[in-house]
């Protein structure tokens, strides 16, 4: 299986990524390690992830949520994060 997952960062900002191990890849942004961007927002909160069969649906995915805006990308994640 293959993730996309969403990430607020400290600044309350969202960053989007895709992996196979969701919380292995989220220990990796929180220790500075995982991308430029989250590096400097830290500490990061996983705020949303969906199920892939594949590694090209997920990325498939991920460049599709990337182009929402920010307001539909909150009403997306609050499908599913209630406490969001």
């Amino acid at each position: 299986m293959f993730y996309v997952y969403v990430l607020r960062c400290s600044d309350n900002s969202l960053y989007t990524g895709y992996t196979n191990d969701v919380s292995k890849r989220v220990a990796t942004h929180n220790s500075g390690k995982a991308s430029k961007y989250t590096r400097s927002r830290l500490p990061i909160e996983l705020v949303a992830q969906w199920p892939f069969r594949s590694k090209s649906d997920a990325m498939k995915q991920e460049i599709y949520f990337k182009s929402l805006p920010r307001k539909a990308k909150i009403e997306r994640i609050r499908l599913i994060n209630r406490s969001f």
